[in-house]
């Protein structure tokens, strides 16, 4: 008889204000995903990356993705283990990778459970019915010192729905409708050309992951034409069975689309591969960001993510894995761009919010960057904030702002020793602050499922930095990588321009963070200038901008 033991970081609660629906069908087929240790050390791989991030340009060497599986992937002695278990146990291996160091097992839930024990039950909650487990996972001994996680029995969805105004008659950009993110591209200064070539992102591969929805061909084409741009090469990518799956504009389509058509119309000339993953808790969303990483036939340079919920309801494996994600991702020299919540400090909508003060994740991991929002008052950007209190009986709920704060997970990172970060507003400590940078959280020309108008959020911003990185990759002829470090520390240097003004508080719900000189939790070092970044990277190239501090949009 096998001794089982405690996965260590797994211990897990229910989502807020759940009720018990009911055993779960032990018939059920379902999957999960075994991540298993590293050949190498987790800890020096992060090292690794910082190193590389304080080297200069010139002198970068990042891993190729032969070399990080050699160096940092699972034996396969390890996955042989893991392989040999599913079989005593009726499991099926239906997908095994060195370089992801994971083995997904699909089965009966039932023989799953049986493998691995755990609190399993079905839960009504406001955002729907979900498969919840509670405390932890427990694996037999002999494979306690192999496995680091186990994911898919939790299938509590991730949330982001982006900012929509209202949408008006189908006449393309302008007006109620918004306008085209290449008009946001002009007032951060993107660079527009290097040496007589235009910067568009030519040779360069754009990553976005999806949890639902979809895209339609049709749109996109009239999309691109009505902003009168090239339409990208967009190629969808199936995770765990899951694909490019439109329905209706109120759906998961809004999200990516938005991606989509805003990382498309900063940098039409190069790829975009959507990985489109089921939204079912951490395993799909893990699942889908380990496939664009370690993707060696597109080697996506940026990854674009504007899916989230709050750091709490992840456990510690959880954490751990993605960490050690983005860790692979530096190290292959890979930029990950995170948006960092719609809601301020509450990080949930009005329906959903615990009445706790949270920060988003994987934006709060210190080895992404995190992307904030403005809005355009006067000319000048703002912190992004309708004003608007929660209220469950409005459409969307109210109380959209830019998400911010500190972390209670991850501690200040090296780069923001000398940030002036501020204590938490939720008991005092400290931790890695959030957002890195902000740009325009508002009116974004959108087409989805044939309807126009104005969209936005955080959602936004994460492609819109996405599609920046691939034009400052495209000039370097290198990968700019985990950019944060030289943000933080070239922030003086004008890389970035400080806002000043407004709140992420929510109106009559919560309190927030304040703008003021300098990093602040709800803008970050402020908006990036595009072009003076290109500067500091490349110095004496000559490098000119669409419209240098112009703030046309």
């Amino acid at each position: 008889m096998a001794v089982y033991v405690p996965l260590p970081g797994s211990k897990r609660s229910l989502l807020p204000n759940s009720r018990l629906a009911g055993p779960i069908d032990p018939t059920e087929i379902a999957s999960v995903t075994v991540r298993v240790r590293s050949a190498g050390n987790p800890e020096a791989l992060v090292k690794k990356v910082y190193d590389l991030a304080n080297t200069p340009m010139a002198e970068r060497k990042y891993l190729t993705h032969e070399e990080l599986e050699k160096q940092h992937g699972a034996s396969q002695e390890d996955l042989d283990r893991i392989e040999h278990f599913a079989q005593e146990h009726d499991l099926t291996v239906v997908h095994r990778s060195a370089a992801e160091r994971s083995v997904v097992l699909k089965g009966k839930l039932g023989d799953l459970l049986a493998a691995f024990h755990a609190d399993v039950q079905s839960y009504h909650h406001a955002t729907g019915t979900y498969r919840g487990r509670r405390g932890e996972i427990t694996l037999p001994e002999e494979l306690s010192k192999v496995v680091t996680g186990v994911f898919g029995f939790d299938t509590r969805p991730k949330r982001r729905a982006p900012f929509r105004q209202k949408s008006v008659a189908l006449s393309g950009p302008g007006g109620q409708n918004g306008v085209a993110a290449t008009e946001f591209a002009t007032r951060y200064n993107f660079p527009a050309r290097l040496n007589g070539t235009g910067l568009d992102g030519t040779g360069q591969t754009i990553a976005i992951i999806e949890l639902g929805g979809g895209f339609r061909s049709s749109d996109l084409q009239v999309f691109f034409q009505a902003i009168g741009a090239p339409p990208p090469k967009v190629t969808s990518v199936s995770v765990d069975h899951a694909g490019n799956d439109p329905t209706t504009a109120d759906s998961a389509d809004g999200e990516v689309m938005l991606d989509i058509e805003v990382a498309g119309a900063v940098a039409p000339n190069a790829k975009i591969a959507v990985y489109f993953a089921p939204n079912n808790g951490d395993k799909g969303f893990l699942d889908a960001i380990n496939a664009a990483i370690h993707d060696s036939q597109r080697k996506p340079s940026v990854i674009s993510i504007s899916w989230g919920s709050p750091e709490v309801s992840t456990d510690q494996q959880g954490l751990n894995a993605y960490h050690e994600l983005f860790a692979a991702a530096g190290a292959l020299g890979i930029t990950v761009c995170v948006a960092a919540g719609d809601h301020g400090t509450a990080d949930l909508d009005a329906s959903d919010w615990d009445q706790k003060i949270h920060v988003d994740h994987p934006a709060c991991d210190d080895l992404v960057l995190g992307c904030g929002g403005t809005q355009i008052d006067g000319g000048e950007d703002v912190v992004w904030n309708d004003g608007t209190p929660f209220d469950v009986s409005t459409p969307g709920g109210g109380g959209w702002a830019s998400g911010g704060g500190i972390s209670k997970v991850f501690a200040v990172p090296s780069y923001q020793a000398d940030a002036d970060l501020p204590v938490s507003i939720d008991g005092g400590t400290r931790g890695r602050g959030v957002p890195d940078i902000a740009m325009s959280a508002t009116n974004y020309f959108t087409r989805v499922d044939t309807s126009e108008g104005a969209s936005g959020g955080t959602s936004a911003v994460a492609p819109l930095m996405a599609g920046l990185v691939a034009r400052l990759n495209q000039a370097t002829k290198k990968n700019v990588g985990f950019i944060n470090p030289f943000l933080y520390s070239n922030a003086a240097n004008g890389v970035v321009r400080d806002v000043t003004s407004g709140t992420n508080a929510i109106a009559g719900t919560i309190g927030g963070y304040e703008a003021g000189p300098g990093w602040d939790a709800c803008s970050g070092l402020g908006t990036p200038d595009g072009t003076a970044i290109l500067d500091s990277l490349v110095p004496g190239q000559t490098v000119a901008a669409r419209a240098r501090g112009g703030h046309r949009a």
